[in-house]
């Protein structure tokens, strides 16, 4: 049915998941909040399991609310997710009832030095307007409530149309490519006829390479240790790819670069990543971290400076990556659903997390599905 335009039946409360002590979930009935000025009121149709949302329900960090922890805070995680818009808040024509949407995490402030430059992944007010959001920023299932419920509130600069030929599930998979988007962006710019190395085949290095190919580069190369990981990178467009495990990566890359690659997209958090990807670098290549390993490592500088390599960091989809992400999967131009392999209801989030998090059946993306088709 058409629902354009049409006022939507929207209860006065809605079901959560909220999160208690760690690793404690306990679905409760929250009101479904009102959308305010630049904003509207999406109805959750499907959200993806992340690696940060089980850090944050295990031991808290990065979301902070009120300044600390989110332990017993009435606080919904989760943000990696899609819905149809069911309220406009006022003022709000940049979107109509009925459209289907999927959601950045980060709506900057607008105000602080970092978001004047667009860079509204590392607002400066980070985390200090839980519950009062007057500050303008949020980070949806990190400074305010995220997605494992069934409405949530969204500023109109974090919504990405989403076509009608697109699935649910492949639409929660927009953020994990723009994430990918975003590091080529910072490392890169126009990587056509270029080679680009891919370290870690978890979501977002599968993304990186869907994303790299899809804008021209040369070579792109997948690394990982699980062979069923790299077969997938194939499909979605990797030239190659290596087995870190019995072969030597930084020798293979060399070889399949002529001598070395333009750029490195390091995806994987190993302890050994940075090092590893300045050595299959040609001089002047760039380096950017979208994961990083749990315990400080040690880092060659001096290879870095000697071979003038650029290292960069990035915080999430920042910088309008979403949208060129899903122009290029509206367009088909990488198969992004390949790396959805599993869906639960909404009553079963806690069964969805511990797929996710032990990697059951070989677990990528799993995604927790509202309504039935």
């Amino acid at each position: 049915m058409d629902t354009k335009n049409k006022i939507m039946d929207i209860p006065k409360t809605m079901k959560a998941w909220v999160l208690g002590d760690p690793n404690q979930l306990t679905m409760i009935e929250k009101p479904v909040p009102e959308p305010s000025s630049a904003e509207v009121l999406v109805r959750i149709d499907a959200i993806a399991v992340c690696a940060t949302d089980l850090e944050i329900i295990h031991r808290g960090p990065p979301a902070m609310i009120q300044g600390g922890l989110p332990f017993n805070k009435n606080f919904t995680p989760g943000h990696e997710y899609m819905g149809t818009v069911v309220k406009l808040g006022p003022g709000v024509d940049e979107f109509e009832i009925g459209d289907r949407v999927a959601v950045e995490i980060h709506a900057g402030c607008g105000r602080c030095e970092r978001c004047r430059e667009g860079m509204y992944t590392a607002c400066l007010n980070y985390g200090k307007n839980y519950g009062n959001v007057n500050k303008g920023h949020r980070a949806n299932g990190f400074t305010t409530d995220g997605g494992f419920l069934e409405y949530a509130i969204n500023n109109v600069n974090t919504l990405v149309h989403v076509p009608d030929d697109m699935s649910d599930e492949e639409a929660t998979l927009i953020v994990t490519a723009g994430t990918a988007m975003y590091g080529l962006d910072v490392t890169a710019g126009l990587i056509a006829g270029q080679s680009v190395v891919v370290m870690g085949p978890g979501p977002i290095g599968l993304m990186g390479v869907g994303v790299a190919k899809a804008l021209g580069a040369s070579e792109v190369i997948l690394t990982g240790t699980r062979d069923n990981r790299l077969e997938i990178g194939k499909k979605l467009g990797a030239d190659y790819t290596i087995n870190v495990t019995r072969e030597d990566v930084v020798a293979k890359v060399k070889e399949y670069t002529n001598g070395g690659a333009h750029y490195v997209l390091e995806c994987s958090g190993a302890p050994t990543a940075v090092n590893d990807a300045a050595n299959m670098l040609r001089r002047g290549g760039r380096i950017c971290l979208a994961a990083f390993p749990s315990e400080p490592v040690p880092i060659d500088i001096a290879a870095l400076v000697r071979n003038n390599i650029y290292l960069y960091g990035i915080r999430g989809e920042g910088k309008s990556a979403t949208h060129r992400a899903a122009s290029l999967m509206s367009q088909k131009r990488f198969p992004a659903k390949l790396i959805h392999t599993h869906t639960f209801p909404l009553e079963e989030v806690p069964t969805a997390l511990k797929y996710a998090r032990e990697r059951i059946e070989d677990a990528i993306k799993v995604v927790v599905k509202m309504r039935k088709d």
